[in-house]
């Protein structure tokens, strides 16, 4: 047992009880792997309206304004105190970081989830970025990124001389809330995300604009997410008469049983530093249409024998896999879930990040 060490946990992430994924899942097993353990814990959130899955965390929500400066204002005004400081989703090598450790915290973690563009940054960015790293990385005590993808970056981004407190935590799922596709459900394609420009559905909608409609016409992609280019996305839709063939359904808290009523999940993304979505997917024994430079960033996927890869931003190759699907020249009939399972699960993950409390 601790003795009494009390946690602060700050997310840039808005809580959501119509979206309950891969991250919530793993907040709530944290949260009590940790109480078990003698810890007391915090919660800080972009936002947070009282719902049942997380009723027996302590969460402050900032109410969608900046979340590093509410919890900054909440610690000096209520002279809280706490030992240990661990981030999620927030930019690395900040000022924060200095301020935070100004209001005696021990030990800082910071767990980089964030996406890189795919042409790499400009110059000016690159710069800053140098910069931020030599000032500010020695208030972060470890640097802890979601794949080895983003532990290259971090050390590229913000120095190499970090690497000593660079390491990798995978993410991992609640395997035993995911139900398995037991029929192949031909021609019905799901895709999970946050609807920004950067997840590449706009590659998508022009892909099945090149498809004859005889093939799109036997096709159903059930769109599910929400976001900033929702409303360019549907416009899409709308120029290239795909109204009856693209669904937007919203955000879910039931994708843990909707994969596996599809045949193939959709993944164009630009960028990507984990992508949850594909991971689930395979556990549900669907297979993944992704890409090559950003999607397979797990290096998870291999052609013909889970999914099928092209280079993002071609639409063209995407176009050619989705017809080939439908026309029956494409099939994928192993069970490809159990690796997934072993490689990428909840308790795996929760424990690795526990154990970096003691470091």
């Amino acid at each position: 047992m601790t003795k009494n060490k009390k946690i602060a946990v700050v997310c840039n992430y808005a809580l959501n009880p119509n979206r309950i994924g891969g991250m919530d899942r793993f907040y709530v097993g944290y949260d009590k792997k940790a109480k078990e353990l003698g810890y007391e814990v915090e919660w800080y959130f972009l936002d947070y309206e009282p719902f049942y899955f997380y009723s027996r965390l302590t969460i402050f929500s900032a109410n969608n304004q900046n979340v590093e400066s509410f919890f900054l204002k909440k610690v000096n005004q209520e002279n809280l105190r706490y030992d240990i400081l661990v981030t999620h989703f927030l930019a690395l090598c900040t000022s924060f970081f200095k301020k935070a450790k100004g209001e005696g915290i021990q030990q800082t973690i910071v767990v980089d989830h964030n996406p890189r563009p795919l042409e790499g940054f400009p110059l000016s960015k690159i710069l800053k970025n140098k910069a931020k790293g030599i000032l500010y990385s020695r208030y972060i005590d470890q640097f802890i990124g979601v794949s080895e993808y983003t532990r290259k970056h971090i050390l590229k981004d913000y120095g190499f001389f970090l690497d000593k407190k660079t390491t990798v935590v995978y993410n991992g799922i609640d395997t035993s809330v995911f139900v398995k596709r037991i029929r192949e459900n031909k021609n019905k394609f799901i895709l999970t995300s946050h609807l920004r420009e950067s997840k590449g559905i706009q590659d998508l909608l022009k892909a099945l604009s090149l498809l004859e409609s005889n093939i799109t016409n036997q096709m159903q992609i059930d769109v599910f997410g929400e976001g900033p280019y929702e409303g360019e996305l549907r416009r899409l839709t709308n120029k290239f008469n795909l109204a009856g063939i693209v669904n937007y359904e919203g955000s879910s808290s039931n994708l843990n049983k909707l994969y596996s009523e599809y045949a193939f999940l959709i993944q164009p993304s630009h960028g990507e530093t984990f992508c949850y979505s594909i991971i689930e997917s395979l556990v549900c024994k669907v297979p993944v249409v992704t890409t090559l430079e950003a999607g397979n960033v797990l290096s998870v996927i291999e052609e013909n024998t889970n999914g099928f890869l092209f280079n993002a931003g071609n639409y063209q190759q995407l176009a050619t896999i989705l017809k080939n699907i439908v026309l029956g020249d494409l099939k994928i009939d192993k069970d490809f879930s159990l690796q997934i399972e072993k490689d990428f699960n909840l308790e795996k993950m929760v424990n690795e990040h526990i154990q970096l409390l003691c470091k």
